[in-house]
């Protein structure tokens, strides 16, 4: 079962995000890809903190980013998450962010599932592979 799911989140850019040369600063994209990774999750009814309070967590393996194009002071971005899944025991969601029609930066991240409390690693939860079914589902 391949699950394919995207979504597309705003962000303003902040003054505080920007360096020197007046561009945004390039490690403030991985918290835009944040954004559109928790926003991708909420969208289909699997928020993040839903998770948490069940005890798991989705901790970052490695993260990745390419840039393309700068983005300034005040630019309204939309950020594009998108994640393709097939029950594997770590997450990869791919990003790519736009000023209106000019790609600034892609990139992605990898994540694995953890035991909040024993804080080792684990397969996909139950939590998790059913709220992905019934995205399956809608399709």
């Amino acid at each position: 079962m391949l699950i394919d799911i995207k979504n597309r989140a705003q962000i303003r850019v902040r003054y505080e995000e920007t360096d020197k040369m007046g561009v945004v600063y390039n490690g403030n994209y991985f918290t835009y890809f944040e954004v559109g990774r928790a926003e991708l999750m909420r969208s289909h009814g699997m928020a993040y903190i839903k998770f948490e309070n069940q005890g798991y967590f989705l901790p970052l393996l490695e993260s990745f980013a390419s840039y393309k194009s700068p983005a300034f002071y005040d630019d309204l971005l939309e950020v594009e998450a998108h994640l393709q899944w097939d029950i594997a025991p770590t997450l990869k969601f791919n990003y790519k962010i736009f000023r209106d029609d000019t790609l600034i930066c892609e990139g992605y991240t990898l994540h694995s599932f953890l035991d909040a409390e024993t804080r080792k690693p684990i397969r996909p939860p139950k939590i998790f592979v059913d709220e992905i079914k019934k995205i399956a589902d809608k399709k």
